[in-house]
């Protein structure tokens, strides 16, 4: 007597989770961007995100190989070092129905392309900004990077004496309205994260430690996976509840704050970290200065604020993709032009 075999789980698409890999990763084993990359599949399938509306950027790294290991119906474009954001401000102005996901590392932002980094979120650019941050150069024998932790060691023994330069304390200062910072030995609050950020209108910087097995998971390194363990303060537990699910979803009262998102999502935040205010900008700064200082890493939903308006929306662009667009409405007439020349005198 034969035994049917039972059908996978599907979404609200009609999707399982198997339609939403990639490649097979040429990453060393054990590396955190694996990590990172299984919770981005999940949280795609359990948002029942269509894969072909997905477009992966990558600039120059291991980090910048990972897009290949998720979502393949997705579209995908591998830039040259530190110049994924203005790909992926193009992509996004030229078709605003597109789901953007521009995976980088701490290398590839905060150091040659820091400049891309600074104007995209200052743009407030649509896309899910994921920072795999192991405090090195893996591609390159493991220099230290930019967010190196000052007093960190590499194995050879050399020791970081620059300070380090944080993502998240940037991306805030520069006025981005979703940043969260995580660890990919985290799963769960990595899960809630980034379903939170698939649903978020605009820039969302999520900066996650990811050890490097290879060149920086020894005992003298702050960015091991031992480490960051030790180290790692949760600020609150997460949960996303989408918009279809709102209505099925009842939250408890007492200390948990919500969140709403524009379509109806709702984060939701039960504080860990005494009086904490996500919602606060100033106060985040502070309390990622204070566990800096203290020699913490502190991870979840830093700071967030929903209203903020996305580029698309700044410069008041159509619906349809400009891409679809006839030439017609694109190309204006010479009577538009002498109009706009009137307008000069």
């Amino acid at each position: 007597m034969s035994t049917a075999t039972p059908s996978a789980p599907t979404n609200r698409l009609g999707m399982t989770k198997q339609d939403y890999v990639g490649s097979k990763s040429t990453l060393c084993a054990g590396c955190g961007h694996d990590s990172i990359t299984g919770q981005i599949i999940n949280a795609a399938f359990e948002s029942s995100i269509e894969g072909y509306r997905v477009a992966k950027y990558s600039g120059i790294g291991c980090s910048s190989k990972t897009p290949a290991y998720f979502l393949n119906q997705g579209w995908g474009f591998n830039s040259v070092h530190g110049r994924m954001p203005a790909i992926a401000t193009g992509a996004s102005l030229a078709n605003r129905s597109l789901i953007n996901i521009g995976v980088s590392g701490d290398g590839d932002s905060m150091s040659i392309g820091m400049g891309q980094f600074v104007h995209a979120v200052r743009r407030n650019v649509p896309m899910i900004y994921i920072i795999e941050d192991n405090g090195v150069y893996g591609l390159t024998k493991g220099q230290f990077s930019a967010t190196a932790d000052k007093g960190s060691h590499l194995k050879s023994g050399a020791v970081n004496n620059l300070p380090p330069i944080d993502p998240c304390t940037l991306a805030i200062e520069l006025g981005c309205g979703f940043v969260a910072r995580s660890f990919s030995g985290n799963p769960k609050q990595l899960n809630a994260i980034l379903k939170a950020a698939f649903a978020y209108e605009g820039t969302s910087v999520i900066d996650i430690i990811s050890p490097c097995v290879t060149f920086n998971n020894h005992d003298a390194s702050t960015r091991s996976y031992k480490h960051v363990k030790d180290h790692d303060f949760p600020l609150h537990d997460l949960g996303f509840i989408q918009y279809s699910e709102v209505e099925d979803v009842e939250i408890a009262a007492g200390e948990t704050e919500i969140v709403t998102f524009p379509d109806g999502s709702k984060v939701a935040i039960k504080a860990i970290h005494e009086g904490y205010d996500p919602t606060d900008r100033f106060s985040a700064s502070k309390a990622i200065h204070e566990s800096m200082h203290k020699g913490e890493f502190l991870t979840g939903l830093l700071y967030i604020n929903p209203q903020n308006a996305p580029l698309p929306e700044v410069l008041n662009l159509v619906d349809e993709p400009l891409v679809s667009l006839p030439e017609s409405a694109v190309k204006p007439g010479p009577e538009v032009l002498a109009a706009i020349m009137e307008t000069l005198k």
